[in-house]
């Protein structure tokens, strides 16, 4: 079967995820920094608001992906606190500073996870190598990576994807994002081979407040999920042939 992930950066988001068919939640806050670990009230908040699988992103910052002794402390503490709140997995993604997969250091959040499942997010996409990155992140024993194929956007990396799918031949679910929308989602799933996706699927709505300072110049939006875009791309999913099983 086909699985839908989503990006939610607040609880009704969240919410809207599980109500319009997304099996995925990707947890984040800080969309303007590419989503960096929500909060502890959101994370529990959103466990005990949804059934649906909750993956937070283990992210400190924003910026690179090269983290230094005490942010990787922070991960670790994240990862556990995760756990401890019933979330079913969580993201990462870690590279040393020549553009590799920082294997020791994944490795180490991948064992603290464990049981709850691992994505390695799109550092991945900032690899030298992705063939030897695609093998160094199965050796880590994170079950699926996030890419858009090297490239901004899924469109622009599909040809990358679809490699990338081949090589990992079952080992490890390639699951591509970045710029997937109902409109490209079946062109990506038929040149690609996947059988996972990711979306933003985000939409900007206005501040319901009644009044603004006009004197700060400022339009309030909120990201929030689009509810009918999620949908979409569920109904997409049974018009497209049924993938067939690696086992």
């Amino acid at each position: 079967m086909y699985q839908l992930e989503v990006i939610a950066f607040n609880i009704q988001s969240c919410l809207i995820a599980e109500k319009a068919g997304a099996n995925r939640i990707e947890l984040c806050d800080n969309p303007g920094e590419g989503g960096t670990t929500p909060s502890y009230g959101m994370i529990k908040t959103a466990r005990e608001n949804t059934s649906i699988h909750l993956f937070p992103i283990i992210r400190p910052r924003g910026g690179d992906f090269l983290y230094n002794d005490e942010e990787f402390t922070i991960m670790l503490r994240d990862v556990t606190l995760c756990k401890e709140l019933g979330c079913d997995g969580v993201v990462v993604g870690m590279l040393k500073a020549d553009g590799t997969i920082d294997l020791e250091q994944t490795s180490r959040l991948v064992e603290a996870a464990y049981p709850m499942g691992v994505t390695f997010h799109r550092a991945f996409d900032r690899v030298y190598d992705h063939r030897k990155g695609l093998e160094d992140v199965i050796r880590t024993g994170c079950e699926r990576i996030l890419s858009s194929g090297l490239q901004p956007t899924v469109t622009d990396g599909a040809e990358t994807l679809k490699e990338l799918v081949d090589q990992a031949d079952g080992r490890i679910i390639i699951m591509p994002g970045s710029g997937l929308r109902s409109t490209n989602l079946a062109e990506i799933a038929q040149q690609t081979g996947a059988t996972e996706f990711h979306s933003s699927a985000r939409k900007q709505i206005a501040s319901a407040m009644s009044y603004q300072s006009p004197r700060m110049g400022e339009q309030l939006m909120q990201v929030m999920l689009d509810e009918e875009e999620v949908r979409q791309m569920k109904l997409i999913f049974q018009q497209l042939p049924q993938p067939t099983s690696k086992d």
